[in-house]
């Protein structure tokens, strides 16, 4: 046994010699008194003052250090080097969880039993008898930030790291990089541990997972605590989550509605928080996804009666992004709101649901149609859940498009009809709930919304009062239809186009059923030489055929 204390003599102190020492003197010590810290005291006061550690922690780093090549160190192995019991090493899992936390360790969790490790960077520091923390983590660009945040998270994955331990290192190198517009950016909202956790989580997704669909599953790989991640999911679900209500956060979109199973960053956030990474942040594909294209809508020529027509060139004007822009911003400078609401309706077939889409074109907007059974479900409350969604995805695409989408309603009809009296029946509730839903978002609109609709007699007076425009579309003139019939079937006579707009009192869209009749049949037999008895007989079976024709649905 070696009866002399441990000094460093003429030697140059370091911190692997202290380490060699600490290493020799406690093998079969049995930690039975405090000898070890005596004997050797020169080499812990030494590492603990380099390393800003107590002496028990010193004693815990050097042992793993001693175990550096194996990479599943258990208490067993520290045990049997000091040739004690369990129970006299108990304390001493408390130093090594600090360790890990401090970055000096590894401690992997996946097991019943922890095991611990030293990373390689630590090893080489500790041979250069560099203290640990001094390892570089300043002046880094927002790329080296995200490849740090990339190993933070796959150690979380591989539970070799503590929630306490991920936020303390994200924190330290938010801190020594401040001018960083990311860290900026969120040092903004001072997030508590948690959240910050979670929005550098969303942020690392996108990044460098390429993962913009969070769900509840993934917040629970992160937050292993039970009862933190029902928390944040809960919170997120309810949309009472700050990172929601900063507008931060938002439900991921899906064919218009917003699929509350999955989260991810707002365009918006992303544009500030990743704009020192070359990202492409105005993906088409993303930012458009769920809405028709302006520029993907076919051109048709309209024909309107006067009343009409000026009611929809007004509207053009108005929807011209130059006018639409000031004239909304004069709107809310006098405290008015500055949504517009309009309301195409008429007979079917009379161009209500065309004109939408030659506006929308014309004036460069995309449309966000709305299939209004699609937003009924069985499910009690998922209906509402559904309306609601359709206002908050408009939102987003509002916020992040160049231009304002138009949000068709597009057969509105069991939407806008007159709400029931006296309902008894849960159908009829939610048929009530949902309107009522529509017209408050229609109180708050910022935005275009355009509704089409049959009818004429039963509409809602609360929804009347809400359009700022209603559109009248009649069935077309004589002249109108002549021109409809020559323009669909740009081969056809004047004077059989005179005959067919005289005899029979279509609607446009009726004439476009015959012409695409007309046409498939001459593509299966070839050039018709009697076009206008093929032409009369198409006419005169698409009159039964309404005449034959009931409404089904809602009244």
């Amino acid at each position: 046994m070696i009866e002399d204390n441990f000094t460093f003599g003429d030697r140059e102190p370091s911190i692997l010699l202290a380490f060699e020492a600490i290493i020799n003197r406690s093998e079969d010590c049995g930690l039975s008194d405090d000898s070890i810290y005596i004997e050797t005291k020169e080499a812990f006061d030494y590492v603990a003052k380099k390393l800003d550690l107590t002496h028990p922690q010193v004693l815990a780093l050097a042992l793993t250090v001693n175990f550096c090549g194996d990479q599943r160190i258990e208490m067993a192995d520290y045990c049997r080097h000091l040739h004690c019991t369990s129970f006299r090493f108990l304390p001493y899992l408390k130093e090594l969880e600090v360790l890990a936390e401090r970055g000096y360790i590894i401690c992997n969790r996946s097991n019943c039993r922890p095991t611990y490790r030293i990373p390689y960077y630590i090893l080489e520091a500790l041979n250069d008898n560099r203290n640990i923390n001094t390892i570089d983590i300043k002046e880094l660009d927002c790329q080296d930030l995200f490849c740090q945040f990339d190993g933070i998270f796959d150690m979380l994955d591989d539970q070799e790291m503590t929630i306490l331990g991920a936020t303390k290192k994200i924190q330290a190198l938010m801190a020594n990089n401040p001018t960083l517009g990311f860290c900026q950016f969120v040092n903004t909202f001072n997030l508590n541990d948690e959240d910050l956790l979670l929005l550098v989580y969303f942020a690392h997704a996108f990044v460098n997972n390429h993962d913009d669909r969070i769900n509840q599953m993934d917040i629970k790989s992160v937050f292993k605590d039970r009862h933190i991640s029902k928390s944040i999911c809960n919170e997120l679900n309810r949309e009472s989550h700050i990172l929601m209500r900063h507008q931060l956060v938002e439900f991921c979109n899906e064919e218009g509605f917003a699929n509350r199973s999955y989260y991810h960053l707002t365009l918006s956030a992303k544009k500030v928080m990743l704009s020192e990474l070359d990202i492409d942040l105005k993906n088409e594909d993303t930012m458009r996804h769920g809405l028709t294209p302006h520029e993907q809508i076919e051109k048709k020529q309209m024909y309107y009666d006067e009343s009409t027509s000026l009611q929809v060139n007004e509207l053009s004007n108005l929807l011209s992004e130059d006018n639409y822009q000031g004239i909304r911003s004069r709107l809310k400078e006098k405290g008015f709101r500055c949504g517009f609401a309009c309301l195409f309706y008429g007979a079917p077939g009379t161009g209500k649901t065309e004109t939408v889409l030659q506006l929308a074109r014309q004036t460069g907007r995309d449309i966000m149609q709305i299939d209004v059974t699609e937003i009924r479900s069985k499910w009690v409350g998922d209906s509402e859940k559904n309306i609601k969604a359709v206002f908050d995805n408009y939102r987003h695409k509002v916020r992040d498009c160049e231009k304002t989408p138009i949000l068709l309603f597009n057969e509105a009809d069991a939407i806008i009809s007159r709400r029931k009296e006296s309902v008894e029946h849960s159908v009829d509730k939610m048929e009530n709930t949902i309107q009522n839903i529509i017209l408050q978002e229609m109180e708050t609109l910022d935005g275009i919304l355009i509704a089409t609709t049959n009818l004429e007699q039963n509409m809602d007076k609360a929804f009347e009062r809400r359009f700022l425009y209603k559109v009248k579309f009649n069935k077309p003139t004589l002249e109108a239809r002549r021109n409809i019939w020559l323009s669909m079937i740009p081969s056809l006579e004047d004077d059989i186009a005179t005959q067919l707009a005289q005899k029979f009192d279509f609607s446009g869209g009726q004439i476009e059923n015959i012409a695409r009749h007309y046409t498939i049949d001459s593509i299966l037999h070839g050039n018709n030489d009697n076009m206008k008895d093929t032409l009369f007989r198409h006419c005169e079976n698409e009159q039964l055929d309404n005449k034959n024709n009931r409404r089904i649905g809602f009244n």
